[in-house]
C-alpha cells in the first residue's frame, strides 16, 4: 500500500512540474465606437444603434419601431464589476406601420373540359429528365483556373484563392 502511495505522489509531482502556466499576452487597450440608423417609410423599417467600448467597459443603446407602432428604446452597459445591465423603455407613437394589401385575383374557367375515355390507346412511357453532371475542376496548388469568377487575396504571410 505504501508503494502505491509513493508511485501516485511521484506521478502527481511529475505532472505538476510538467505543466507550465503562462500569462495571457497583453494586446494593449481595446476601444471602438460605431453607430448606424435606418429610416425607410415605405416598409416602416425605422431603427438605430450606437455602441462604444473602452477596455472592459461597453455602453450602448438601440431603438426601433415595433410592428404595433410602439417605440422600443434599450440602453445597456457592461463592465467587469456589475456585469450586463439593460433598461428597456417602450412608448406609443403615432407612427402607422403600413400593412400590405392582399391581391384579390378571381380565377374563372371559360370552358370546362371533361376527359374522354379512349380504348386501345396506351399511355406514353414516363420519362425523367436530369441535368448533366457538372464537370468539377480542381485548381493546381498555387494557380487559379483561367475561367470562371475567382477572387485572390495575398498578404505578407498568406495567400487565398476562391
Amino acid at each position: 500500500m505504501f508503494l502505491k502511495s509513493v508511485i501516485c505522489l511521484v506521478a502527481i509531482a511529475h505532472l505538476a512540474v510538467g505543466i507550465e502556466l503562462k500569462a495571457e499576452p497583453d494586446y494593449g487597450p481595446v476601444a471602438y465606437e460605431f453607430h448606424y440608423s435606418v429610416h425607410d417609410p415605405h416598409t416602416g423599417d425605422i431603427k438605430s444603434q450606437k455602441e462604444s467600448r473602452k477596455d472592459d467597459k461597453v455602453e450602448g443603446s438601440y431603438e426601433l419601431i415595433d410592428s404595433d407602432g410602439h417605440r422600443r428604446l434599450v440602453t445597456y452597459k457592461s463592465d467587469a464589476h456589475s456585469g450586463f445591465e439593460a433598461v428597456v423603455i417602450r412608448e406609443p407613437t403615432n407612427i402607422k406601420i403600413p400593412v400590405p394589401e392582399p391581391h384579390h385575383k378571381i380565377l374563372t374557367a371559360a370552358k370546362v373540359i371533361t376527359p374522354i375515355h379512349l380504348t386501345g390507346i396506351k399511355p406514353a412511357p414516363l420519362v425523367h429528365y436530369a441535368p448533366k453532371p457538372a464537370l468539377l475542376i480542381k485548381p493546381v496548388e498555387g494557380h487559379a483556373p483561367s475561367h470562371g469568377n475567382f477572387v485572390s487575396f495575398s498578404g505578407p504571410n498568406h495567400k487565398y484563392n476562391y
